[in-house]
């Protein structure tokens, strides 16, 4: 067995590592809404977001394509696999630590971060500032707000459209739709957090030598990346769901579908239109603040929100430099 392929196969099962953490970290943003009004059994949501992010994981080519080639650019050798194992062993370590807390962070920003830390520091490789700028941090700011935003508009919209329904009714109605919508959150998730699992391997065979193009996904990837995030999703990541679920606010089914159907608007629309890789975690989070914000302000519970926020913030730079660490630590493997 050649040293790449060595190499190749360690940056390979990383990024299968963190796809799996990424599925149990990120379960609380396809089913939290679900489970927390009852519209579904924990482990009956769990299942259907597992089917969901398999699925989904075959139309994120887009954005698998922007993580692989877009963030930085790297020459074909062993030593910018070391970069690549090292920015997601920065990934792994910062999901972990934010799961243990129960902090819903981004997985997604945790790997941009790993990958950015680790080429910053690296004595070859660039990272390419324009595309992160307009691919990560815009988005990054933006679609907290365009959750918020439209969370609390649709929200409006229910409570005057069925302003006249009866409470009993409307809420099994909302239960059975919030069916669906968990169903289309769970694609979404699919489309964006496989495609960047999927987007890394692809890095790994290019800066390898075992492809020439670094923007084509072999089939294989598409089936290993979608079947291990299936998998870490179906485990469920119970501290998080709980975090989403009930500490943020009280849901109602018509607070969850309205949450879910925003959020799962956003994820699609930048996963097949801008192929822009943005945090299902945010979006998520900041439709359920929109929606609860209907209510009264006081009903968001700010300092959750709070201590959620300063995660989102801490991300980046956090997993840069646990990136950075690894990477020294590991050069000398990859030299």
């Amino acid at each position: 067995m050649s040293p790449e392929l060595i190499a190749v196969l360690a940056v390979i099962l990383a990024a299968m590592a963190f796809d799996y953490t990424n599925g149990f970290h990120d379960a609380a943003n396809a089913i939290a809404t679900s489970v927390s009004t009852r519209a579904l059994t924990p482990r009956v949501a769990l299942a259907m977001a597992a089917v969901g992010n398999f699925i989904g994981a075959y139309f994120g080519s887009g954005v698998a394509k922007t993580v692989g080639d877009g963030l930085v650019k790297l020459p074909v050798g062993i030593p910018s696999l070391g970069v690549v194992f090292a920015g997601v062993v920065g990934a792994i370590a910062w999901n972990l630590i934010t799961w243990y807390f129960g902090l819903p962070s981004s997985s997604s920003h945790a790997l941009f971060g790993g990958l950015v830390g680790a080429t910053l520091f690296a004595s070859h490789g660039t990272v390419q500032w324009a595309t992160i700028i307009e691919k990560v941090l815009i988005p990054m700011v933006a679609s907290p707000f365009v959750g918020f935003l439209l969370g609390f508009i649709v929200m409006v919209a229910i409570m005057w459209g069925f302003r006249r329904g009866h409470p009993g009714k409307l809420n099994r109605g909302f239960r059975v739709a919030q069916t669906i919508s968990a169903a289309f959150m769970s694609l979404g998730h699919g489309m964006q957090d496989a495609a960047k699992t999927m987007g890394i391997i692809v890095l790994a065979l290019y800066s390898g030598g075992f492809q020439s193009d670094a923007t084509h996904i072999p089939w294989w990837v598409y089936w290993t990346s979608a079947a291990v995030l299936a998998a870490g999703t179906y485990a469920g990541g119970w501290r998080i769901i709980r975090t989403l679920g009930r500490k943020i606010i009280d849901l109602g089914p018509a607070q969850g579908f309205a949450a879910e159907t925003v959020a799962s608007s956003v994820l699609f629309f930048n996963a097949l239109v801008l192929h822009a890789p943005i945090s299902t975690t945010h979006t998520i989070t900041s439709a359920i603040m929109g929606v609860g914000a209907t209510k009264r302000l006081s009903a968001v519970r700010w300092n959750v929100a709070g201590n959620i926020v300063l995660a989102w913030l801490t991300t980046f730079p956090a997993a840069a430099a646990i990136a950075c660490v690894t990477y020294f630590c590991v050069r000398p493997l990859f030299g």
